[in-house]
């Protein structure tokens, strides 16, 4: 599933090479939806239980939720957080999922649009990559995961300027794209700061709860296993 990732990368420099704008905007954005349906696909298929499923869902629905009071706050909100956690505590996958789906849980409440599977691939790609650091199977400390949350902030917020690079500019220049990117500073900066916060705030707490539930599920599969 991995190597998925990879496809909008090669179609944005395959249109950059040979100056096909139009075709570009388009094909990138057909592979973010290929993207998120072979997620779920594969979610479909998978084995997993019904408690693990049951948790994903919660952890999403809490996620999105969560991102409600804070609108009013310039791109300040705990969803990546709490999406980055999810990850770091139960894989890669799980984080993909419970980062897509808290997306288009919230836009339920606060409007869907174009930008919706953008969204849902960036907290996808946010809670995949804490589950990467979270193979490693050693706790982060505070400071670190707060570091990594700030990141996330800068993460996010240029995977959606580039969604207006492909959906505005025509023709894609490196100065249109610089003017997006600069413009946006302010609310990346402030969307980093905010993760870096809740990160520092609410991590060693959050970590504890999800991890208990993770190893009730691992009994769970252990004693189903000894009863097969």
């Amino acid at each position: 599933m991995y190597f998925t990732f990879l496809i909008p990368i090669l179609l944005i420099m395959l249109g950059i090479k040979y100056k096909s704008y139009v075709n570009m905007s388009l094909s990138v954005t057909l592979a973010v939806f290929l993207i998120i349906f072979l997620s779920y696909f594969y979610f479909e298929k998978s084995s997993m239980g019904t408690k693990e499923i049951a948790v994903i869902a919660t952890l999403s629905v809490f996620a999105a939720i969560s991102r409600i009071p804070f609108v009013a706050i310039l791109n300040v909100q705990p969803t990546t957080f709490l999406v980055a956690l999810s990850g770091l505590v139960f894989g890669p996958y799980e984080g993909f999922l419970v980062g897509s789906t808290a997306a288009f849980i919230s836009n339920i409440f606060l409007g869907q649009g174009p930008y919706t599977p953008w969204q849902m691939l960036a907290w996808g790609i946010v809670g995949a990559i804490s589950g990467l650091i979270g193979k490693r199977g050693k706790k982060l400390s505070v400071e670190k995961f707060a570091i990594i949350c700030f990141a996330y902030g800068f993460l996010f917020d240029w995977i959606m300027n580039l969604w207006q690079v492909l959906i505005i500019l025509d023709p894609i220049s490196i100065k249109g794209i610089l003017t997006i990117y600069i413009t946006s500073v302010t609310a990346d900066i402030m969307h980093a700061v905010g993760n870096f916060v809740f990160a520092l705030i609410f991590y060693e707490s959050f970590y504890k709860v999800l991890t208990r539930f993770k190893s009730k599920l691992e009994i769970t599969y252990i004693k189903n296993i000894e009863k097969l």
